[in-house]
């Protein structure tokens, strides 16, 4: 008889050829666990998934309740579902007054295409920026406006009309023109390797596309819930944008995504076409029961008030020779460590030891710090015992 790994290898798509090959069969916490007893201490979150941890009871009831009820009845945006209405109306709650229709989707990568899609209809203008090293998702549209060419050259011809700027560059501001339907950026850039930007420039790149009448998109698909601190990472840049993009986090570990506008730049979607955007599974009942309570976790137990505090903690024990910088804000940070080898290297090791720590898309050589915004700081003690161990083991 096979193994489940065999089974793995032989019937399940892979994405390299050298998957991790870790096989779980339990999460709590900030933990998980295999088949034969091991525990591992997750300081990734799934790639800022579990931003309340694995298994929190309060989601895991929710989806219960909710399966008992309905799961799917109709495609988004039909039939009144208690679920969808209750999640948006505590999402608006939580934002700025134009920030008030929401627009429930799969993931994160379905949220700019539909973000996308929105604001060319309501500008009815074509031309598109991004910026060079973000990450976007990875369907043709969000790829297109992915910001790096190794990743996107084999899959030419992607979207025309799509051009690029440097984060965090004033004079780059420049190119934002009164034919550009939109700025797509990463409140926070996360496989860049987790780049925060200046607050002045944030303020810029609003005001210039407040001047110009283009849309600006804030990609908070892994910024967002708390995972710098505040609830929403443009909190931290006193700036609001016109699109707004969640995911990850957002579902508190079920599938959803979300672009959300004011209602009358959502309402370019309803019209000429109708059905501007369609999407069966968009806000799935089950999705968006786990969502709110995830959410309402978040809240009620306030982990965001925290997290400032525990991401020092990682700035202060993390000192070493071969760790060049730590980047980031709150619990979204990266160690940049010599080279993508000898940072594999340590990855490998600390995950040998019971630490799951990863790197980045467009920013090999350094380490992905992102855990679960309930650790604590003893927890967080013992990880950099772990890091520092492996970085000394190879040095």
């Amino acid at each position: 008889m096979l193994t489940l790994r065999q089974l793995f290898l032989a019937n399940n798509a892979q994405t390299t050829d050298f998957p991790l090959l870790l096989e779980f069969e339990q999460a709590k916490g900030i933990y998980m666990y295999n088949a034969d007893g091991n525990v591992y201490m997750d300081l990734i979150s799934g790639i800022g998934v579990s931003n309340i941890g694995h298994g929190n009871d309060a989601v895991i009831n929710a989806i219960k309740e909710q399966v008992d009820k309905y799961m799917h009845l109709m495609v988004y945006g039909e039939y009144v579902q208690t679920p969808q209405v209750r999640f948006a109306e505590k999402l608006v709650s939580l934002l700025p007054s134009t920030l008030n229709s929401v627009y429930f989707v799969n993931s994160g990568t379905e949220a700019v295409e539909g973000a996308l899609k929105l604001a060319k209809r309501y500008t009815d203008r074509k031309e598109i920026i991004s910026c060079h090293n973000s990450y976007h998702g990875s369907t043709h549209g969000a790829l297109s406006v992915m910001g790096n060419e190794h990743f996107k050259t084999a899959y030419r011809p992607l979207l025309p009309d799509v051009s690029f700027i440097n984060f965090n560059n004033m004079a780059d501001l420049a190119s934002i023109t009164e034919q550009t339907a939109c700025v797509i950026v990463e409140t926070i850039q996360g496989e860049a390797g987790i780049r925060v930007p200046d607050a002045a420039y944030m303020q810029a790149l609003r005001n210039r596309c407040t001047e110009t009448g283009t849309l600006l998109i804030l990609d908070e698909i892994q910024a967002a819930f708390g995972r710098t601190g505040k609830l929403f990472a443009f909190e931290h840049f006193c700036i609001v944008p016109d699109i707004l993009l969640l995911a990850k986090a957002l579902g508190g570990g079920m599938p959803v995504g979300a672009f959300i506008a004011s209602a009358e730049i959502m309402s370019a979607l309803k019209n000429n076409p109708i059905l501007g955007h369609i999407t069966t599974f968009g806000g799935h009942p089950v999705c968006c029961a786990a969502g709110l309570a995830a959410l309402n976790v978040l809240l009620d137990e306030n982990l965001a008030n925290g997290v400032e505090e525990k991401g020092q903690l990682f700035h202060q024990l993390l000192v070493h020779p071969a760790i060049k910088q730590i980047r980031g804000k709150g619990l979204m940070l990266a160690a940049e460590l010599e080279s993508f080898d000898f940072n594999k290297k340590v990855i490998d090791r600390c995950i040998e030891n019971g630490l799951i720590v990863d790197w980045f898309l467009h920013c090999d050589n350094s380490m992905r710090i992102a855990p679960p915004l309930i650790i604590t700081l003893d927890e967080i003690k013992q990880a950099c015992a772990i890091i520092l161990e492996a970085i000394s083991y190879f040095s």
